[in-house]
This record gives structure tokens, C-alpha cells and sequence, in this order.
């Protein structure tokens, strides 16, 4: 009979606040923080520390790299390692749209003015226009040599404030920066390179565009900003000639070097952004600040000038008196006008010193009005640092009219933060409550007690440097093991340290384990020694009237190792006592006397984690050299060594009441193992780092397990029954697909008969979801076919023999459910294929489907059946087999009547499409007529009627 087993899912992920891979990004109200979490994306409220909502798609299990936020204050672009985009809805916190086009982490996101187009750079050297309203990708933009470290949209002067959502993908400029040390200028309408900056000696990290597009300016790894000028009226200029040639390239660069501006900071530029007023620019370095610039007034800058002119000429006047100037020299040099560079406009104003070092920054999208941010106290800065926290800094800037030496202004101060919801730095021990309601996590200087169903933080304590960590009987009390040889004992209601024990000189607590009969703990550390204490109750205060009796630890006896004790375990008929130790042995002794039993000996390296099954018959170890072997304590023989992990392993768990057991390793995997026969029964993903610590419940309805990624992840046991054998079949599919993957992403080839060093080129990619469509589409017509061919094989014999009266064929099953035609099953399948996935799925079709797709789309266009897809369709198969499509001479009558009946839709469509238009312009013409009121000034209004009653004339009439 064929076992099975119970299926364990994730149920949740917690502890994590801001992952290091990812920004964070202000919502359009200024008061949400949308920051990546690790796989995942978390909505902060940020002066409450909350958590609003929890973006994550169930297919996705890559990190998030890059999120940005659309105009419309609802959407929101993010990228992911894996080289995906999925747009999320703020309002109803769900996906909206997958789009996949790189082939690396993407690293670059910003949308258009519109917010209907987006821009995407990846580590694939690519960068890739979408249309999000039509949930495809645009093209491709090649010429960069490294990964994508910045872009930006910039709008010529005549397209600021008439843009269009019709014309976005087609008119504008893209600025982007790179790892390669270029900057290049991309035009949107030619879909090429038209210049490139290539003046940097280092990587560019950066690049922001002033709101106004006036200024760029880039970040390197020295100690100066670029900053260059986009000078609009050569862009416009381009666009206008729109690719004529009137223009040499000689003379026309829209981007010219304006200077440079001194850094405070000597390492290199993590983010540059713009303030939405345009008056300050905030630069991110990696070594813990951010330093704010602030851009001079005109009037400012006219003084300065005016200084450096005076102080020019008393030079040059002193230099005269001396001598030392050539005649006529002087004159010359004061007729000279001193040139404005950026050092002039742009000047130093405050910098915010960081705890850790900082991941991203991102200012308040409600502080663009120039005024009204003078008014407030100051303008607001969120910055995702790298130790798992989130922080908004409020930073003073001078009211209207004044300059910063006249406001007097004060320090950047920290207005909020979220930092309670999880550790600094990685959690390195684990130990759950025995009621199983309780997660205890420990990592340096912290401590913190979770709800295991819903993964908040219950208590939060200071700690040293934790490395172990264990519940004491009655849950009420928490001992943990330091690397600084110290047993801290923490009160869990009181949340309070009650003492603490030097329990091994000096040197680390490696381990600690309750005994089984609940009266003590064993602990072991690197002055080879362990020891036994004793759990004792004594009173806080035995003189005084009210007195507390409380918990604290009496050491008992110590047993003397030949090496470092890495770790311990009492089995749980309180017989044995096993010992790690660094030498790759694990001794047994008897756990009463203390005698020596067994050793155990084959590790090739020190074994880091060992555990006894419930009924004291099985030891499990698992040790650096990436095996796990069990052990039977009888006789102490080898039952079986199985390499487990592909990295070491760090942890290992038997379940309660059976020989299952669970391990982990640093190679980002928790396996479930049968301890009986010695199979792998599950492998659950998830952790995105190295996995320190393992708990599992009583029985083992789920599990817990801390990562390197500072999250605690949570798999729960199920109904759903698990059989090894399909399994296996599954994990094996996984295998075949990621290699057909591997193989489908190869470069595409060039579009539209382009070659092959062009700069655009398709924005799909072959992935395994596109495949499947593929097939999807080809089953269907398969099915339609047949189906078109009984019914003609019908029509054909009833018309030749109409006296037989031969009964209509039998339909297709499918259709007969569905209840529609072969026609409108084809259609139905192509439209529920995704909109980005379409056209890597049509290429999966081979020539003969692709002359039977071409009839149905006939079928389509005659019926006017959505014209949008029909059009889509037809023109990307005519793109792509036009050299087949033109050879096949019964082709050129079906195109003919593709092209009448097309014809007639569209216009259809035009119309359709212009009179509702013309609808809503009146609708828009009546609510402005309703809602504008024109207000006068009272002397307009009696100026009116005095004129009117000049013109008045009063005659007397006789008769």
C-alpha cells in the first residue's frame, strides 16, 4: 500500500518591515509608505506604524527590486528579481496586470506624465516601454552595456501641457543611466539613441530630472554631482523636423554640462530625487546620510553674482596697484560677465544623518505647492534603510520670501518610524511556547515575542548578542544563551530582564535545552564545558512586607568536553544526554551519572544541530559538510547518511510522536524527511536568505523557521494528501520547465526585419506561460477545424444526395457545453490569453495554424467580432510570416476579403469611438458652464452700469 502523508502550505510571513533589495515610495495622500518586503509588498501607515495591506500574488515567489508610483495616485509599478512587472490597485489592494519582458532583476521603474505609459530597466541591459492601458509592451530599447540604474521622462516645451494619453508612447524623451558610465537620451518618436553622455569615469547610480525638465543631474562613485542642462527648444526642434535630417547632430545637443556640485559624502550615490516643488534635491549616499540641496532663486543668484563681480575688481584694482597687471588687462576682465554654473544654483542646505545605511528616499507628493510647503514645518523625507527599517524625517525649510539665514532654521528631526514589527539584524534562534501559542525570536540586541496565529509583536525586549533561546516551563519566563558566555532570563508579562548568569566565562553559548522532566536546562559553549542548572523560586525582596517570588537558575554540576560544545539534547525519557562537539563527533553520556555511552563519529565537519525522536530510539544530526545521518541510540550504529542540502545545514527537528523530522540549510530550503525510510517526503520554498533557526509545534501542526532575510515564516499542516511518488513527478516538471525556460529565453530577434545590432527591437519574452497559451490556441483550433470539416463534409453530402436526408453531424463536446460556435471558441480562447502574453503565444504556432487562424480572423472581421484583438492579431502574423504569407498564392483572395471586411469594421469602430467623444467634450463644456462662476470687482461692476446709463437718451414727445 502506497503511504501518504499531509501536505504542509505557507500560511504567513512576518518580522519583515523593508528588505534591502527594494525602495519604498510615499502614496499620493503623503500619508502611506508602499514599501517592497522582500516577495511581497506592505502599505505602512507610517506615523501609526501599521500595516494597511499586503500586496502579494500567489505565482510569484522572486523578490521585489522596484516600485514606482503612477500619476493617477492609485496604480503602482512593481519589479521583481525575476525580471516580471506587476501593476497593483491601491483602492482594492490587488493585481491588475503581469507584464514580462527582462531577463534580470529590473532596476529602474517610472511612469510617463499620463501615467498610460511605463517605463522598465533591468539588469539585462534593457529598457522597455509598456502601455499600461493595453497591458502589452511597446518595444525594446538597446544600447547599453550594463544594468539600468536610472530613467526619466522628459517632455519637450510644447508637449508639457498638451500631453495625450493617445500620443504618450510615440512623442518625448527618456533619460537613462547605466552601469556602463553612460548617460544616453532616447527619442520616443524615432525609437533611438540620439545622444549620449560619456564624460562619467565611473558607474552612474543615479539620475533625476527636475520637475520643470530644465535640469539633470547624475551620481557616481566620486565625490561631485553632474549636473547638465536640457535645453527644450532643440528637443522640440527634433521633434518638429521629426527625423528630416534638417538638423545636423553637430549642432544639435539638447543636453550640455552646467557644472558640478561638492558632496559631503565619500561613498558612492545610491538615489538622486527631485523634490516635487523643484526646489531641493536630496541625494542618498551608502554611508548612512542623505544630504539635501536647495536650488537658489534668481534674485539669490543675481547677488551672488553681483558679489563675485565686486570682489573681482578690488582684486583686479589690487593687482594694478601692485603692478603686476599688463596694461589694458583690467579692462578686459571687467567687461567679462561671469558665467552661472551649477555650484551657483544649487548649494548645500541640510543633511540627515541615518542609523543604518539607507536603501531608497522618496519625497511627499502633496508637497509640490512652493507656498503652502513654506508654511508647514518642513518638508517630509521617507528613507528605507537596510537593517529592516523605515523612517520619515521632517526637514525645515525657510517660509516664502525669507533665505535660510534669516529663518534660523533647525536640525532635520525624525518625524516617525516603523521599526517595532521586526529585528535589526537577522534572528539566529527560535523557541515556541509549549501551548504552541507563542514564537520567541532573538537576534542581536533584541528579543521579541510573536502571536503564532497572527503574527504580531507581542513583547520586545533587549538582549546581547543572542544565539539561542529557550521557553522555561509555564511559558512565563524566557532564557536565552548569548555570545558573550551569558544565560539572560527575561520576564515575558513583565517585560523585564531578571538576571542574568556568566555561564561560560567569557566565550559563546552555543546551546540550551529544557530537561525533559521540567525541572532544569542544559547548556553547552565554546569553554568546552556543559553545564546543569536547576530552576529555583526565590523571593525579590525577603526582608520586605510584599515580596515576589520569581524565577532564577542554580547551577548544578558541569561536565568537562575535549572540544567546543556546539550543541545538546536530553532525550526525552531523560536516559541520554547527546553532545556535539567541534572535533565532527557527537558523544552520548547517561544523563544521571553522567557516564560515557557512545560516540558517534562520520561527519567530515562539525555537526551545528542534533535531535532525539519522542520515543529516545533515533538521533538526528545535521552538520557543515551538508548531510544529515541518523543514529540509533542503542548500539549507536549509522541507520542512514543523506545529503541533504546543497549548502550546510543549520538546523534539524524531529516531529513529536513520529520519526518525520525536518532540516534546513543555508541553501534557502526546510525539507520534511521520513526518518524510517529515509525519503525526502516535501521541500518547502520561500526564504529569500540563509535559514539560521527551526521550530516545530507539538505534533507538528506547523512550522517555523527564521531566515538571513530577517523574516519568520510559518508552513502550516493540511488535509491535502501528499504521495512521495507524485511528488517527485512534480519537482521533476518544475526541473523540465525551468530548462524549456532556460532554452526559450534566448535574444529576441530583430523586429520588423530589422537587424540585428538595431536599437529596438520586440519587448516579449518566451516564458512558460506564454507557451501554454500557445498550446491553449492550438488546441482550440484543432477542435474548430474538425468540427468546420464535419459540417462541410454535411453540407457537401446533403446537397449531392438530398433524398438520403443525412443526419447533421455530432458537435464537439466542448462546444456543446459552451454552447457556441467554432468561430467564437476560437476567438473566446485567443481573449482570454493575456494581453502581454499574446504575441510571444502566436509564435508558438506553426505555419499551417497560423493559415487557419487567418480564416477564423476573416470570420471575425465580416462579423465585427472585437475589432481591437482581430486588428492586433492580424497585423503581428502579417509582421511576423509576411514573407510565407505572400508566398502562398491561395492566401491573396482570403487577404482581399480580410481587408474589406476589416475596413468596414474600423470605420465602424471610428465612428463609434468619434461620437462619443464628441459626447462627452459637450458633457465637459456643460458641467464647466454649471460649475464656473466669473467673479467681478464692485468698481467694474458700477463703471458698467454708468456707461450704460450715459448711453440713455430722454426726449419729450408733442403732439
Amino acid at each position: 500500500m502506497v503511504k501518504s502523508y499531509l501536505r504542509y502550505e505557507a500560511r504567513s510571513v512576518f518580522g519583515v518591515i523593508a528588505s534591502p533589495t527594494g525602495n519604498a515610495v510615499f502614496d499620493h495622500s503623503g500619508k502611506l509608505s508602499i514599501t517592497a518586503a522582500l516577495e511581497s509588498v506592505i502599505v505602512w501607515d507610517i506615523k501609526k506604524g501599521t500595516q494597511v495591506a499586503r500586496w502579494s500574488d500567489s505565482d510569484n515567489k522572486a523578490e521585489v527590486t522596484r516600485i514606482a508610483r503612477s500619476p493617477n495616485g492609485k496604480d503602482y509599478a512593481v519589479g521583481y528579481a525575476d525580471g516580471s512587472i506587476r501593476l497593483f490597485d491601491l483602492t482594492n489592494n490587488t493585481v491588475n496586470v503581469v507584464l514580462s519582458g527582462h531577463r534580470g532583476r529590473v532596476s529602474a521603474l517610472e511612469f510617463d506624465s499620463t501615467g498610460t505609459v511605463l517605463a522598465s530597466g533591468a539588469r539585462d541591459t534593457d529598457i522597455i516601454l509598456w502601455d499600461v492601458v493595453g497591458e502589452v509592451g511597446l518595444y525594446r530599447l538597446r544600447g547599453h552595456k550594463d544594468e539600468i540604474t536610472g530613467i526619466a521622462f522628459v517632455a519637450g516645451s510644447a508637449a508639457i501641457g498638451t500631453a495625450s494619453a493617445l500620443h504618450a508612447s510615440s512623442a518625448g524623451y527618456i533619460v537613462s543611466s547605466s552601469k556602463d558610465t553612460l548617460v544616453k537620451l532616447w527619442d520616443l518618436r524615432g525609437r533611438h539613441c540620439v545622444q549620449t553622455l560619456v564624460t562619467h569615469r565611473s558607474e552612474v547610480w543615479g539620475l533625476a530630472v527636475s520637475p520643470d525638465g530644465r535640469l539633470l543631474v547624475t551620481g557616481t562613485s566620486d565625490m561631485n554631482l553632474h549636473v547638465w542642462t536640457l535645453d527644450m527648444a532643440k528637443l522640440d526642434s527634433v521633434a518638429s523636423n521629426d527625423g528630416k535630417g534638417e538638423t545636423s547632430a553637430n549642432d544639435w545637443e539638447a543636453i550640455a554640462e552646467y557644472g558640478s556640485i561638492q558632496r559631503s559624502s565619500r561613498d558612492r550615490v545610491v538615489e538622486l530625487r527631485f523634490h516635487p516643488s523643484g526646489l531641493y534635491l536630496a541625494c542618498l549616499s551608502a554611508d548612512k546620510q542623505v544630504e539635501v540641496f536647495r536650488s537658489r532663486q534668481h534674485a539669490e543668484i543675481k547677488k551672488k553674482m553681483a558679489r563675485r563681480q565686486k570682489r573681482h575688481r578690488e582684486k583686479r584694482g589690487k593687482d594694478k596697484v601692485d603692478g603686476s597687471d599688463h596694461d589694458g588687462s583690467d579692462h578686459e576682465d571687467e567687461a567679462e560677465t561671469p558665467t552661472i554654473t551649477a555650484a551657483d544654483e544649487l548649494t548645500s542646505f541640510k543633511v540627515v544623518r541615518t542609523s543604518a545605511k539607507p536603501v531608497s528616499l522618496d519625497f511627499s507628493p502633496t508637497e509640490a505647492d512652493a507656498t503652502a510647503l513654506g508654511r508647514q514645518s518642513g518638508m517630509h523625507i521617507l528613507v528605507a534603510q537596510n537593517n529592516n527599517s523605515l523612517h520619515m524625517w521632517s526637514v525645515p525649510v525657510p517660509p516664502p520670501g525669507m533665505t535660510t539665514k534669516q529663518a534660523n532654521l533647525g536640525e532635520p528631526s525624525l518625524a516617525s518610524s516603523v521599526e517595532m514589527l521586526g529585528h535589526r539584524s537577522e534572528p539566529r534562534a527560535l523557541a515556541m511556547s509549549s501551548d504552541n501559542e507563542l514564537i520567541a525570536s532573538a537576534a542581536n540586541k533584541s528579543l521579541r515575542v510573536w502571536n503564532a496565529q497572527t503574527g504580531s509583536c507581542v513583547r520586545t525586549l533587549e538582549c546581547g548578542t543572542a544565539i539561542c533561546a529557550a521557553f522555561l516551563p509555564g511559558d512565563q519566563y524566557i532564557v536565552v544563551g548569548t555570545k558573550e558566555g551569558n544565560l539572560e532570563l527575561y520576564d515575558i508579562p513583565a517585560a523585564t530582564l531578571v538576571e542574568t548568569f556568566d555561564a561560560h566565562e567569557g566565550t559563546a553559548c552555543w546551546t540550551i535545552d529544557v530537561r525533559p522532566d521540567r525541572k532544569g536546562l542544559v547548556s553547552g559553549g565554546a569553554d568546552k564545558c556543559v553545564k546543569f542548572w536547576d530552576f529555583e523560586l526565590v523571593r525579590d525582596d525577603p526582608s520586605g512586607t510584599v515580596s515576589r517570588r520569581r524565577m532564577t537558575l542554580e547551577h548544578v554540576k558541569t561536565l568537562k568536553m575535549s572540544d567546543d560544545v556546539l550543541a545538546v539534547k536530553c532525550s526525552p525519557d531523560s536516559r541520554l544526554l547527546a553532545v556535539a562537539l567541534l572535533d565532527t563527533t557527537v558523544k552520548v553520556f547517561y544523563a544521571d551519572t553522567l557516564k560515557f555511552f557512545l560516540s558517534l563519529y562520520g561527519h567530515k565537519l562539525p555537526v551545528v544541530s542534533l535531535d532525539i525522536s519522542s520515543d529516545s530510539t533515533l538521533l538526528v544530526t545535521g552538520s557543515a559538510d551538508k548531510s544529515v545521518k541518523l543514529w540509533g541510540l542503542d548500539f549507536g550504529d549509522c541507520h542512514r547518511s543523506i545529503l541533504a542540502h546543497q549548502e550546510p545545514v543549520t538546523a534539524v527537528r524531529f516531529v513529536w510522536g513520529t520519526h518525520y523530522f525536518f532540516s534546513a540549510g543555508k541553501d534557502k530550503l526546510v525539507q520534511q524527511w521520513n526518518g524510517d525510510n529515509f525519503q525526502r517526503i516535501q521541500r518547502l520554498e520561500g526564504c529569500h536568505g540563509d535559514v539560521w533557526a527551526l521550530a516545530v509545534a507539538k505534533h507538528g501542526n506547523f512550522i517555523v523557521a527564521s531566515s538571513q532575510d530577517r523574516s519568520i515564516r510559518i508552513w502550516e499542516k493540511t488535509e491535502e494528501p501528499l504521495f512521495i511518488e507524485e511528488e517527485r513527478e512534480r519537482e521533476l516538471e518544475e526541473m523540465y520547465d525551468r530548462g524549456l525556460e532556460e532554452s526559450l529565453d534566448r535574444p529576441e530577434p530583430a523586429a520588423d526585419g530589422a537587424e540585428e545590432g538595431d536599437e529596438t527591437q520586440r519587448a516579449g519574452k518566451a516564458t512558460m506561460e506564454t507557451l501554454k497559451a500557445g498550446e491553449r490556441i492550438m488546441e482550440a483550433l484543432d477542435i474548430a477545424d474538425e468540427e468546420r470539416r464535419k459540417w462541410a463534409a454535411f453540407e457537401d453530402q446533403k446537397r449531392r444526395m438530398p433524398q438520403l436526408n443525412p443526419a447533421p453531424p455530432d458537435s464537439n463536446p466542448i462546444l456543446q457545453f459552451e454552447r457556441i460556435t467554432a468561430e467564437a471558441y476560437v476567438l473566446r480562447t485567443v481573449e482570454r490569453v493575456r494581453a502581454a502574453d499574446l504575441e510571444d503565444a502566436l509564435l508558438v504556432l506553426p505555419f499551417t495554424h497560423v493559415l487557419s487562424l487567418m480564416t477564423y480572423v476573416d470570420h471575425w472581421a465580416c462579423r465585427e467580432w472585437n475589432t481591437a484583438l482581430t486588428c492586433r492579431v492580424l497585423f503581428f502574423m502579417l509582421k511576423t510570416h509576411q514573407n510565407q504569407i505572400v508566398a502562398t498564392r491561395p492566401m491573396r483572395a482570403q487577404l482581399a476579403s480580410i481587408r474589406t471586411h476589416l475596413r468596414a469594421g474600423v470605420r465602424a469602430q471610428r465612428d463609434h469611438v468619434g461620437y462619443n467623444l464628441a459626447a462627452l467634450q459637450s458633457l465637459r463644456a456643460d458641467w464647466e458652464a454649471n460649475a464656473t462662476a466669473e467673479f467681478f470687482d464692485e468698481k467694474d461692476i458700477q463703471g458698467i452700469l454708468d456707461a450704460q446709463l450715459k448711453k440713455r437718451k430722454f426726449t419729450g414727445l408733442k403732439a
